[in-house]
């Protein structure tokens, strides 16, 4: 199967769910709700915000997706709708999520309490991070989207994209280095 064909199924479904197909939105939601979660919560710092980010996200992609110029480009932006709506949520409630760790029958893959407890110094690190900046880590390592496509959807340039992300990181890992 050519990459050309994703492409074209992409702008089928989007091209129905535009006109009023319930079903193709419903695709939609089901292939990528999951990853729009999880940007959400790199954002918010919570689940439960995460999830009613999500949510809030996939109401508004229904309604403006009209807007969407390129089918194509939906993941991207279905992405930055997530990120955008667990920023405003992250803004409005301001909690401070509590991390749960394993005590007993740590999972298979775990290095055991000390891979906790740089999950917790690097969850930490993030919340220290303004929203904006969350959004940025968690478009790019979590949608796993490039420059280009973080830039088109958030009105930034790729080149401006990686310089505003390399001083995120640079201010990660002094935060890190330092826990």
């Amino acid at each position: 199967m050519s990459s050309l064909a994703p492409d074209l199924a992409t702008a089928a479904t989007v091209e129905r769910a535009v006109a009023g197909d319930e079903i193709a939105f419903a695709r939609i939601v089901a292939t990528h709700r999951a990853e729009m979660v999880r940007v959400a919560y790199v954002v918010s710092g919570d689940w439960d915000l995460a999830q009613d980010a999500a949510q809030a996200a996939l109401w508004n992609a229904w309604r403006k997706l009209p807007s969407l110029r390129d089918p194509t480009s939906l993941r991207p932006w279905l992405m930055s709708v997530a990120a955008n709506e667990a920023r405003a949520i992250a803004r409005r409630e301001r909690r401070h999520p509590v991390v749960e760790l394993a005590v007993a029958g740590e999972p298979e893959g775990r290095d055991g309490p000390a891979d906790g407890i740089d999950q917790i110094d690097l969850s930490n690190a993030l919340r220290r991070l303004g929203p904006d900046d969350r959004a940025l880590v968690a478009l790019r390592y979590v949608a796993d989207l490039d420059s280009g496509e973080i830039g088109a959807v958030t009105g930034r340039s790729a080149s401006g994209v990686r310089t505003r992300l390399s001083r995120v990181l640079d201010r990660l890992r002094k935060d890190l280095d330092h826990d």
